[in-house]
Order: structure tokens, then C-alpha cells, then sequence
């Protein structure tokens, strides 16, 4: 299985999930491509069996990044795709990035909504069985 992570993190917590996660991937013989947005060109991005988009919540949105360059992807129909937010609010923003990735026609695997403790600032932000979750969301990517 071919993997491509997309993602943005301020303080490092979305890094922390998105290193994890590409462990977790390469441990299951997965060929894992880990870039930042400001790396990645939204219209040329690798091959893959399967996309991870990864970002925070800030201003009451997508973080801003991300947001344009889940707007300018191309080819990406019929592609699988998961994807992960994190936020300290009440109210996850998953439906706005899936929003945006079913314009692209692209299918939903899985997703993971992480409400942030305190000490977020310092990137030590993420809840409890953080792992367990994101180990359970491995699972829902394979193919």
C-alpha cells in the first residue's frame, strides 16, 4: 500500500499524530510519503493508494493552509482518502474537510477527531489513548 500524509501543525501536536501514524503504516510494510503543506504541490501530489489529510482548527475553521490546498487538488477522483483535525472547541471541523475532499470526488476510509487538553501551546495537547486511536484508524485505511 502506497500512503501520502498531508499536514499542518502549529505547536506539534498534529506532527506528533501524523509521525505516529506513518510509523504505524511502515510497520504494515506501507511506503509512506510525509509532507507539510507548504511542501507539497496540491496539483502533482504522488500516486497513492490511499491520502491522510491532517490539520488543526484555528479562526473557527480549517487552518488556513490547509484549507487551500484541500481547494487545489487535482485529480484526486476516486482516490481513498482519511483525515484527522484536531481543536480545542466543541465542535469538530471533519465535516468541513470532507466537504471539501467529496468536491474533489474523492471516497472517505476514515477520520479521527482529537479535542485537545491543556499545555496544546506546548504540544502536549493530545487526549488520552491518542495511539488507540490513531492505531484503530490504521486499520480503516488498509485496503
Amino acid at each position: 500500500m502506497k500512503c501520502v500524509i498531508v499536514y499542518w501543525s502549529r505547536f506539534g501536536n498534529g506532527k506528533k499524530v501524523v509521525e505516529y501514524l506513518s510509523e504505524r503504516l511502515k510497520k504494515k510494510k506501507a511506503e509512506v510519503h510525509l509532507v507539510k503543506t507548504d511542501e507539497a504541490d496540491p496539483a502533482a501530489l504522488p500516486d497513492a493508494d490511499v491520502y491522510v489529510f491532517s490539520a488543526p482548527t484555528e479562526a473557527f475553521n480549517i487552518q488556513r493552509n490547509m484549507k487551500l490546498f484541500m481547494k487545489k487538488l487535482r485529480g484526486m477522483e476516486g482516490k481513498k482518502y482519511g483525515i484527522i483535525n484536531t481543536h480545542n472547541m466543541k465542535r469538530s471541523w471533519l465535516n468541513k474537510m470532507e466537504k471539501l475532499l467529496n468536491k474533489k470526488q474523492m471516497e472517505k476510509r476514515a477520520a479521527i477527531d482529537f479535542r485537545m487538553g491543556k499545555d496544546t501551546d506546548k504540544g502536549e495537547g493530545l487526549p488520552e489513548g491518542w495511539k488507540k486511536t490513531v492505531d484503530e484508524f490504521v486499520e480503516k485505511l488498509s485496503i
